[in-house]
């Protein structure tokens, strides 16, 4: 079946592809869309209004995701993940299946976040992780399986996380340490 159920004012370039695959679901997107040449996004997508991506992003069956989301360009997000709203996933961002994301979280440019401990060695399952509300996550970090980063906390750039990382604290280094949140980055991000 697949197919596509949009709202108002979307704007869905020529080279773009919603609703790929045969799903008992449509992919659904709310009003006011923008994706853009060479998106690929799977049947069975719910997407809430004002969602925009960047070119060549791909969208995976299974994804769950609120209002005001940005995926950025050559963003990959595998499936079967929640997303919530006014999430900002900036270019060449890695978000693997059986993840979760809270709101008004950023993750900056190619950060990947990982869901298998041991890829292809034992078969445990699969585990992504959770980013909760307010949380920010810098340039090229890794999340490793499992993690959960609390509600507005900051992961610098570059940081492996390996443990949780409280909720309004900052995780900085390899593999990440967790120190105070330092004064400048106290607070809610200011995506919505």
């Amino acid at each position: 079946m697949s197919g596509f159920v949009h709202g108002d004012d979307c704007t869905v370039d020529d080279d773009a592809t919603v609703g790929h695959g045969e799903f008992d679901e449509p992919t659904r997107v709310g009003d006011g869309a923008t994706i853009r040449a060479g998106s690929i996004v799977y049947g069975d997508v719910t997407i809430g209004d004002e969602f925009t991506t960047g070119h060549d992003v791909l969208v995976r069956e299974g994804t769950r995701m609120g209002d005001d989301v940005l995926v950025g360009t050559k963003t990959v997000i595998d499936g079967q993940t929640t997303i919530g709203s006014h999430v900002s996933l900036q270019t060449n961002v890695y978000i693997p299946t059986e993840t979760t994301i809270g709101d008004n979280v950023f993750i900056g440019p190619s950060a990947a976040l990982t869901n298998d401990e041991y890829p292809i060695r034992t078969d445990d399952g699969l585990e992504g992780p959770t980013i909760e509300d307010g949380a920010s996550i810098g340039a090229n970090a890794t999340l490793l399986p499992g993690v959960t980063v609390g509600e507005n906390a900051f992961v610098a750039a570059g940081a492996v996380v390996t443990e949780d990382v409280p909720p309004d604290t900052l995780a900085v280094g390899t593999p990440a340490t967790v120190q105070a949140l330092p004064e400048p980055l106290e607070g809610a991000n200011q995506i919505a």
